[in-house]
């Protein structure tokens, strides 16, 4: 046996099997201590005599090897690195991995779980590829949703190995594929039980070696063509390339370069010899290791997102016991979707509402959702028969005996929370110290919610986003009064329902409500000044939102607009609470009842049937000024007020983490994920022009877009939002 710090050398009749276990990770990762062993090691294979052939395999249990570390990678904008330092210094793997491939010694990857981004590429290098029959078990190269190519020869060897037409959906949608479809594809060459894993690679190579003459991969023999052809004289050049590049323009509206250096990489490289074609893929991956759209990928929908769905907010050293019995108060569609996550988790769901019919139809639409999955084959008949077991549809509140966790869904309206949480403490009598109280709340403030209840600190706010079994971002949000203890086990539910926690600190609108209605209000303000509703939507969707601020408006209902307003001027909300600006518009539709898709029309009409379509009356309404601005003058608004209210959260303490303001704008709201959030978007355009942009914007709209002190004085001393990067 020989011992690397991140490898294991087993040597058995002349085949090496070596054990990945790289030191100090839960997972393997692309390290630079492996990188280091694994030149070593290959070095070995070369010159030893007793080494006949490998087997390359994980010493951890269930995942074979990641990938890269983007904790790394992540810094490289910051470093002020050239596309070509950048290549240079990190073609080193690509290199390694041409020269395992170039052993001359056959070479098979056991895959004994998942096998992402470098960790396939590294399985890509090997001969033979014998993949682990369990559905847990993923591979793939899903480096574009971090705003990167595979550097490690993925662009280059996959297509060779199934073709261009197969393998540019992989790279360009960066999906995994379990087993099943990974052998079809051509993927992998075997799929096989645990226990044979090693012994099929083994197999393997001991039958190259009884055939005799060196080991090649396929394209390094003489006459290797890819598979349907390559470059622009290909059956199907047309429809890989053009019709690609023309979908993937409309798709990231330019804001991306990923998906394009793929297409590039691959129709260059793939008219060129492997070692050739090697290079102008590490010319490509330079050039995306040091773009702010893969800092921003990386850093917000990686780095940042993990660490939140691994609680990284979450008070340290609190113990508290897991949730037993949920209640979830109120069967319309939010309460029905926690109560169906809930039961999918498999928690017991008390689902409560006012009747029990009520409750009965929300239980019947998670049941439907199953249904569908069970048609899908995503879901046994048996599971979902268990699911459906758990949730306890009732209209009687007595039935909140023995709950000791409480999700509450209902109206948006104060008074009727504080009588539901009156009756509900009789029902529930004397609830332990463990016992929270959640509301779904977006607007209202937890403090105010928390005076109702006998014991403010278990109060807390738990923002679902809808669908709730969709949207993965959960806002837990803070009262003064609000335990620690309260914390901890709401996000410990919140990761039990494999929800991504954000936490934000009490007031009027919390944080995403804010930023949301900064949006919204905005699209609505354009509206009131004449500016064409097409031209408002389409700019945001060309600015990378995932969808305008008058289709959005239309989508959560403008008579709940109207409400929200009427509540925080009865609070007496400070004026920039009242969201003036976009009143006119909120006050004319609802007069006019159009309410939106829930009314079958506000800014669009919605005929059955048929897509929505703009309201020919809005012309009418709100009459079109002569001169209409550009796209990207739209957009900015959009964009910078946003931005400017999410400053004014970490200003004010609402958010202490800009980390968690970026997560919950990108992966709640549809903030342009490109941008890497609203924080992120500030320190891509830079501080000091961020504040000059909102400067101009304030002059000519008004103040409610003018930076405030704070955020000028960090613009003069350059003082970044993530400055603890990477989380």
């Amino acid at each position: 046996m020989t011992t690397y710090d991140n490898l294991r050398l087993d040597l058995d009749d002349g085949v090496a099997v070596v054990h990945i276990d790289v030191a100090g990770r839960p997972v393997n990762v692309f390290s630079d201590g492996f990188a280091a062993d694994l030149q070593r090691l290959i070095e070995a294979v070369v010159s030893r005599d007793d080494i006949r052939g490998v087997v390359l395999t994980s010493a951890k249990p269930g995942g074979f090897m990641a990938g890269g570390d983007l904790k790394d990678f992540v810094t490289l904008y910051g470093r002020g690195l050239s596309a070509a330092q950048a290549a240079a210094e990190y073609g080193q793997g690509s290199r390694l991995l041409r020269r395992l491939e170039t052993c001359g010694k056959p070479v098979a990857a056991a895959i004994n779980g998942t096998a992402l981004g470098g960790g396939y590429e590294l399985a890509l290098a090997c001969h033979h590829r014998v993949l682990v029959d369990d559905p847990r078990a993923q591979v793939g190269l899903p480096e574009v949703s971090v705003g990167l190519l595979p550097g490690g020869g993925g662009t280059q060897r996959l297509p060779r190995l199934i073709g261009i037409g197969a393998a540019l959906p992989l790279l360009l949608g960066g999906r995994t594929v379990g087993p099943a479809e990974a052998l079809r594809l051509g993927l992998v060459d075997q799929v096989v039980p645990a226990e044979q894993l090693l012994p099929a690679a083994r197999a393997w190579v001991l039958a190259q070696l009884h055939r005799g003459g060196p080991a090649q991969a396929p394209w390094d023999v003489k006459g290797f063509r890819v598979p349907g052809g390559a470059g622009a004289l290909a059956p199907q050049a047309s429809a890989w390339f053009g019709t690609a590049t023309a979908q993937v323009r409309r798709d990231t509206q330019d804001h991306q370069p990923a998906p394009l250096a793929i297409l590039s990489a691959v129709y260059e490289g793939t008219q060129l010899p492997i070692d050739a074609a090697l290079q102008v893929e590490n010319k490509y991956f330079g050039r995306l290791l040091v773009s702010v759209q893969a800092r921003n990928l990386m850093r917000t929908g990686f780095l940042h997102r993990t660490a939140a769905r691994k609680g990284v907010r979450r008070p340290a050293g609190v113990t508290v016991p897991p949730v037993r019995r949920l209640a979830v108060l109120g069967a319309g569609m939010m309460g029905a979707g926690i109560a169906q996550v809930a039961a999918a988790a498999g928690l017991d769901v008390v689902l409560l509402d006012a009747q029990a019919e009520a409750a009965e139809r929300g239980k019947a639409r998670a049941v439907d959702a199953w249904a569908r999955e069970q048609a899908g084959g995503r879901c046994s008949a048996d599971e979902a028969a268990a699911r459906a077991a758990r949730i306890h549809p009732t209209g009687d509140v007595a039935a909140l005996a023995g709950c000791d966790f409480v999700i509450e869904a209902v109206f948006e309206d104060r008074a009727v929370k504080a009588d539901l949480m009156a009756r509900a403490q009789a029902a529930l009598g004397a609830p332990g110290d463990a016992f929270v109280w959640a509301s779904n709340t977006s607007t209202l403030p937890i403090e105010g919610l928390a005076a109702h209840w006998p014991q403010p600190a278990q109060v807390i706010g738990m923002h679902f986003f809808s669908p709730v079994p969709r949207m993965e971002l959960v806002e837990l949000i803070l009262a003064p009064q609000t335990a620690p203890a309260t914390l901890a086990r709401a996000m410990d539910l919140a990761l039990r329902l494999r929800k991504t926690p954000i936490v934000v600190h009490d007031s009027p609108g919390f944080y995403t409500s804010r930023i949301f209605c900064a949006y919204i209000d905005e699209g609505m303000a354009m509206l009131a000044e004449g500016v064409a509703p097409a031209l408002i939507d389409n700019a945001a969707r060309q600015a990378g939102f995932a969808t305008g601020p008058l289709a959005v408006t239309d989508e959560v209902s403008l008579d709940l607009q109207q409400r929200v307003v009427a509540q925080a001027q009865a609070d007496g909300l400070a004026p920039r609470f009242l969201r003036r600006h976009a009143q006119p518009v909120i006050e004319r539709m609802n007069a006019l009842g159009r309410l939106g898709r829930k009314t079958g029309g506000g800014f669009h009409d919605f005929p059955p049937g048929a897509p929505k379509r703009l309201w020919p009356g809005l012309a009418g309404e709100f009459p079109l000024r002569a001169e209409q601005p550009a796209a990207d003058t739209v957009a900015a608004r959009l964009l910078c007020i946003q931005a400017l209210e999410a400053a004014r959260c970490i200003e004010e303490g609402v958010v202490r983490a800009a980390a968690d303001a970026d997560v919950g704008a990108t992966l709640g709201l549809g903030f342009p994920a490109w941008t890497g959030g609203p924080l992120s978007y500030i320190e891509t355009v830079g501080l000091k022009p961020f504040v000059a942009t909102c400067d101009q914007l304030a002059d000519h709209h008004g103040e409610r877009f003018r930076p405030s002190a704070w955020l000028r004085e960090r613009a003069a001393t350059g003082r970044p939002f993530h400055e603890d990067t990477p989380a």
